[in-house]
């Protein structure tokens, strides 16, 4: 389930967003029941009823637990939750947050490995130090690259690209034909950044899959000739007119309306955007890797996954009893499947399991994952070991908007190298 930033509010204000679920009894509890609070966010796919149905679920399966909503003012948890913790309400359970920004201080409780192993495909896809603190449920391609069909045929481009010069030469057509090749959801920094995310994946993990543990080592740097080539090739399709001229205008939820309502072409996106497309016309979308200098495949890989549960709940074994419960229901994976594009990763369990409706690019782009391939960690989105030190996913994030307007490539990675620095002080 994907991060977007957080809207800018007061602390009271955003304290004011928290509401009990059916199945809360507030913070003391009633009858020897121990309350827990829990950490999750709205959105259209997402509903409140979505999430009071899985709470209730899963508390039915957790005997003496009630639990007590909190709802983020947006899907920016990490954020919300350190504001949280700062005012001492630090929550019990939190939804799809990013351990790394919170396990060094000791604020969550790791789940035990050995039902990990047991459960999932990848038990490993969110192990942080040798410990996972949330159970790998689903995970995620970010990006792939979105494209319409009938807006490629309409430009005489055949197949969807194979390599990077394929792309660009479909980029070049598009534009002819007077169709925006790109969308870009440039006011919002996450989306913002999601080309560049697809460049480096690609060109630098997909080389050297090591590369972050690398640059936590110093062996390598943002500023490295072969990082800065790379980038330069987002200035490329800037330069050459392969987004709208307004781009850092439009929301990301605008850029969804615009591409899925034939404004643009391609949309480089998380796989989450697969909920999104229309039932109508869904088979005039298809999908595709982002494209290599040499038409090898790199799938940007992110492990996803349920909740995270507080080192310091009143009851860690309730807390991560109910985790489990959650985690397994597979009603829940249902929702995320069908509405959020996520790709199951529970054992012994196939598409069909969860009866389930899906689009044939769903299919298709989850034949990624369950296919042999280069899959590395999506630069910036990866939860496990090769998660960005905190603060710096911002600073990811923002060179995407900065690089839209200026084309000091060489100063922008010099900028994330010195984020990194003050991160790891």
């Amino acid at each position: 389930m994907k991060r977007k930033p957080l809207l800018a509010a007061g602390l009271a204000g955003l304290l004011a967003f928290a509401a009990a679920c059916s199945g809360g009894e507030g913070s003391g509890g009633k009858g020897g029941q121990t309350a827990l609070t829990y950490l999750v966010f709205e959105t259209p796919s997402l509903t409140a009823t979505f999430w009071d149905q899985s709470i209730a679920a899963a508390v039915a399966e957790t005997p003496g637990v009630t639990i007590q909503k909190i709802v983020a003012p947006s899907t920016d948890r990490d954020a919300y939750a350190k504001q949280l913790q700062q005012s001492g309400q630090f929550p019990d359970l939190l939804q799809s947050i990013t351990p790394s920004n919170f396990a060094g201080a000791g604020l969550l409780k790791p789940y035990d490995k050995t039902w990990i192993d047991a459960n999932f495909l990848l038990p490993s896809a969110n192990t942080l130090k040798g410990q996972v603190y949330i159970p790998p449920t689903n995970s995620q391609i970010v990006p792939q690259v979105y494209y319409r069909k009938s807006l490629f045929a309409k430009a005489g481009v055949t197949e969807a690209p194979k390599d990077w010069a394929g792309f660009l030469a479909a980029c070049d057509k598009l534009k002819a034909a007077g169709i925006t090749p790109i969308e870009l959801g440039g006011a919002d920094p996450f989306a913002a950044g999601m080309p560049l995310v697809g460049i480096l994946s690609a060109d630098i993990l997909g080389k050297n899959p090591n590369w972050l543990q690398d640059r936590y080592a110093g062996k390598v740097s943002f500023s490295d000739p072969d990082v800065v080539t790379a980038v330069g090739k987002y200035r490329t399709l800037v330069a050459a007119g392969y987004f709208d001229k307004g781009a850092l205008g439009v929301k990301y939820a605008d850029s969804i309306t615009r591409f899925t309502g034939g404004k643009s072409a391609m949309y480089p996106m998380g796989s989450w955007f697969l909920g999104s497309v229309p039932k109508e016309n869904a088979d005039d979308f298809g999908s595709f890797p982002w494209p290599t200098d040499d038409g090898s495949v790199v799938v940007p890989f992110v492990g996803g996954g349920s909740m995270a549960i507080s080192a310091k709940a009143e009851s860690t074994e309730l807390a991560e009893k109910f985790g489990r419960a959650w985690s397994l229901n597979p009603a829940n994976l249902k929702a995320l499947i069908e509405t959020d594009g996520a790709f199951p990763m529970i054992k012994g369990k196939t598409l069909d399991d969860y009866q389930v409706t899906v689009t044939q690019v769903f299919k298709d782009s989850y034949a990624y994952v369950t296919g042999q391939n280069n899959k590395v960690s999506a630069i910036a989105w990866a939860t496990n070991d090769d998660s960005l030190p905190p603060g710096v996913n911002d600073a990811f994030y923002a060179t995407g908007q900065a690089l839209f307007t200026g084309d000091d490539v060489a100063g922008a990675m010099k900028k994330l190298d010195d984020a990194w620095k003050t991160a790891t002080q």
